[in-house]
């Protein structure tokens, strides 16, 4: 068996704990590399001679590869506790507890406060002469890494913790520093990436909200229908323009739910017709849905069939308020109600605007507890439309290619995220080289800890 397994090893690269990796490359424990330091805590009793107040690094600030530091913590310490816990520059911060897949996430420190100390549940750990610190922070999201802290880490009820000890022993699997910096060099980059396509979505959002809460109420009209009217009245949603009305959707719409076929016989296995579930209408538009039922058990059952570009909204439940657009002929149960509406009326203008006023609705129908409506609560929602088709169909199509601009860059931020991976296990495994390999061989000898 054993000489069956060697021969799955390339030439050039050798088996060991943390898998497969070129033979010039070590596997060491994070201790012999680096020295992990354990933070301060907190002593509300204890009395401090000549306090200094410097900033407090927490474990909610230790994100997962970056820092949040939109809230940083003051504390008052003795100058001896800000030497002892001091973070420097080029630490690499590293989370004791929180949940289990998240276990030993962390940052690399950038003097970004100074002075400032560290929490005793966030470790620092200050690289020696033999790892350079981007380079350990890109291994502890590796595979290896993450299947050794879910092993190594304590599980209690509500988190997981690892200790300086188990994190001391973390196997690291070490190319030469020049090496190990080109890999951190490359995944920075991609990271880069990511994050600058998360901040321009994040634009895109806020901007796309914006025009929604303009468009939807009239406070803004497109061209040319802008020259179509005189001013504006007060209505029961406030300002409207002269021209629009307040109609509830009952009034242009008509709604029915479905049912739930007996999940103690064959009707939900094998089926050959889609059902849609609530959890389904997160996707806003429902192009596959993984449900299926019989034809049978749809005969037998009190289930709804929807045509496609039909506008669904859950009623109860985690996503009630939640609207979506179908794309498929489905099946809905008695969580979904289905709106269909009239030939003067735009599907996509009210789906817009049951985005826009969902926290409304909520808020207003809500007496405590996870919202719950009903189909006759949903059809006496009050909408203000623009009189003609022509008008709402011009503000869903302005709205809706945001939407598949934003949606544009989701992909594209998915892409990205799917490549950060593959690469990282390309490189943090040695099958992709980016240095000649002649030069990458690690320095040995001792092993500096500072």
């Amino acid at each position: 068996m054993s000489r069956v397994i060697e021969q799955d090893v390339p030439e050039g690269y050798k088996r060991t704990e943390v898998g497969v990796i070129p033979e010039d490359w070590e596997i060491l424990p994070l201790n012999c590399l680096a020295k992990i330091r354990s933070g301060f805590a907190k002593n509300t009793n204890k009395v401090i001679r000549d306090p200094v107040v410097v900033h407090y690094l927490r474990v909610a600030n230790v994100q997962d590869g970056y820092l949040d530091l939109s809230e940083m913590s003051m504390i008052k310490v003795s100058k001896e506790a800000v030497t002892q816990y001091a973070v420097l520059s080029s630490d690499v911060l590293m989370n004791e507890g929180g949940d289990l897949d998240k276990l030993g996430r962390g940052a690399v420190w950038r003097s970004e406060y100074s002075p400032c100390i560290h929490q005793n549940h966030v470790f620092v750990v200050r690289c020696g002469t033999n790892i350079y610190p981007d380079y350990l922070n890109v291994w502890t999201g590796s595979a290896s890494a993450r299947r050794y802290f879910m092993v190594a880490g304590k599980q209690t009820t509500n988190l997981a913790t690892i200790n300086k000890t188990a994190l001391g022993q973390l196997p690291i699997a070490l190319p030469s520093k020049k090496e190990q910096t080109a890999i951190a060099k490359a995944l920075s980059d991609v990271d880069a990436l990511i994050t600058s396509l998360e901040k321009l979505i994040a634009k895109k959002r806020a901007i796309k909200t914006a025009a929604m809460q303009q468009l939807l109420t009239g406070k803004k009209r497109l061209p040319p229908f802008d020259k179509t009217h005189s001013g504006y009245k007060q209505t029961e949603l406030g300002e409207i323009p002269e021209d629009w009305e307040v109609k509830a959707i009952d009034s242009f719409c008509s709604c029915y739910s479905g049912g739930t076929p007996s999940t103690g016989n064959a009707y939900f296995y094998g089926g050959e017709l889609p059902w849609i579930t609530s959890s389904d209408l997160n996707k806003r538009i429902i192009r596959f849905v993984n449900g299926r039922i019989t034809k049978l058990g749809f005969e037998k059952s009190s289930a709804k069939k929807v045509n496609r570009g039909t506008l669904l909204f859950a009623l109860y439940g985690a996503t009630a308020g939640v609207s979506a657009l179908t794309e498929i002929n489905a099946t809905i149960n008695q969580a979904i109600l289905a709106i269909v509406l009239n030939s003067k009326n735009d599907t996509l203008f009210l789906f817009q605007y049951l985005q826009l006023k969902k926290t409304y609705f909520i808020d207003t129908y809500t007496q405590g507890g996870q919202p719950n409506f009903s189909g006759d609560i949903v059809k006496s929602f009050l909408v203000s439309l623009p009189a003609t088709l022509e008008e709402q169909k011009a503000i869903s199509r302005t709205l809706h290619d945001m939407d598949n601009e934003i949606e544009a860059l989701e992909h594209r931020l998915t892409k990205t995220q799917h490549l950060k991976q593959g690469m990282m296990q390309e490189l943090l495994t040695g099958r992709t080289r980016l240095v000649n390999t002649e030069d990458s061989k690690p320095q040995r000898g001792d092993i500096h800890i500072a």
